[in-house]
């Protein structure tokens, strides 16, 4: 199969889909990889490197689009990208199509077929192509929050973990999954105050037995929220529901309520966000005040540790890049259940129940369109 890997575009986006260590091993299955030129250099994964690993280096975009039976990206395609899609090709990427009906319309038109990486599950109900993702923006929410909680990024001028003789700050993350578990982590590892919130009563077991005395654990209902967000310094919000879009746990009233030079960080803005008040941002201006709230609702998070989040990414996607390149995209849908919830669009339909329901549009059984005649 011929693999093609262009260049990222989005605003401050650095990572890219298949590392020179995953081309190797593509290469050694007998399959092809069409490489932008420059597509890894901004993260030290020079043309060189992808040259050794057996990749060719291709100048443009438009030529990868053209030839390549299976795209491998990060981040969803830009409107430019969506235009170069054609029928029978497969991309493979997040999507998060929930709350941008403009790609969905731009994937719909180009006839081709998309895998979410965030709708592919695994046993349990996991989501192993979004736990990388939600390992480091996790992690990186308490770092941006501490830093907007300074008086010079629009903050209370608070220190997230005090020092001897004054109390640290408190923060409050809404969802205990993946994403609440690794900001609990840094935020407890800053000496914070942390209050995690969630309605599984089986996870605030985990996270109480993981984390001790460290953080609070609560069940979350509505009163809860508004009780511990308007008490709280920094707010995480952690919430995902596979491929629909974010529900709206703060509304813009409690935020008016919030404490002036408080900070919200929305993880959940790639699906919508969690907060009434939260729009997607950009590393280039990550930040925006609302009713003296500072607003972290950066779309791309991981994308600024981009080193770091192309590896992590690589080590989950790359065993579902070869089944899909050794098996024919179509027949590994077919077998594998799990692969298939990722389908998202086929064929001009919309194969994710989820992400129909959230777009309003009627969602076609993913086996009886990949049975139908190409």
């Amino acid at each position: 199969m011929l693999l093609g890997v262009p260049q990222e575009i989005k605003n401050h986006e650095y990572r890219v889909g298949l590392t020179p260590a995953s081309v190797r091993e593509i290469v050694a299955h007998g399959h092809r990889v069409l490489v932008q030129r420059g597509a890894g250099s901004a993260i030290g994964l020079s043309d060189a490197l992808y040259a050794t690993a057996g990749a060719e280096l291709i100048a443009t975009p438009a030529e990868i689009f053209a030839r390549a039976e299976l795209l491998v990206k990060v981040k969803e395609p830009q409107p430019d990208e969506c235009r170069l899609l054609r029928p029978g090709q497969l991309l493979f990427t997040y999507l998060h199509l929930a709350p941008d009906p403009e790609q969905a319309r731009l994937l719909l038109a180009s006839g081709a077929s998309a895998i979410a990486y965030e709708t592919v599950t695994g046993p349990g109900g996991k989501l192993p192509l979004l736990a990388p993702m939600s390992e480091v923006a996790g992690r990186m929410a308490i770092q941006a929050g501490a830093s907007c909680l300074e008086k010079s990024k629009g903050g209370a001028g608070l220190l997230l973990g005090g020092v001897p003789g004054v109390a640290p700050g408190k923060v409050a993350i809404l969802g205990g999954g993946v994403v609440g578990y690794n900001a609990a982590r840094m935020a407890v590892g800053l000496g914070a105050q942390v209050t995690v919130l969630d309605r599984s009563l089986e996870r605030l077991v985990q996270l109480d037995a993981l984390f001790g005395n460290g953080i609070c654990t609560i069940h979350s209902t509505a009163s809860a929220i508004e009780d511990y967000a308007l008490d709280a310094d920094l707010v995480i919000g952690a919430v995902l529901i596979r491929g629909a879009a974010a529900p709206k746990l703060l509304s813009r009233d409690m935020v008016r309520r919030m404490r002036p030079g408080s900070v919200l960080v929305d993880v959940s803005i790639d699906q919508g966000g969690c907060f009434e008040t939260s729009r997607p941002t950009t590393h280039a201006q990550p930040t925006y005040v609302v009713d003296d709230v500072v607003h972290y609702c950066v779309a791309n998070m991981p994308g600024a540790v981009a080193r770091t989040s192309t590896f992590a990414l690589n080590n989950a996607t790359l065993p579902f890049v070869l089944a899909l390149a050794d098996r024919g995209w179509r027949q590994a849908l077919r077998d594998d259940p799990h692969l298939r919830n990722g389908l998202n669009v086929h064929a001009g339909a919309i194969a994710c129940a989820p992400v129909a329901e959230a777009l309003g549009y009627a969602c076609a059984d993913p086996l009886a369109l990949l049975d139908a005649p190409a």
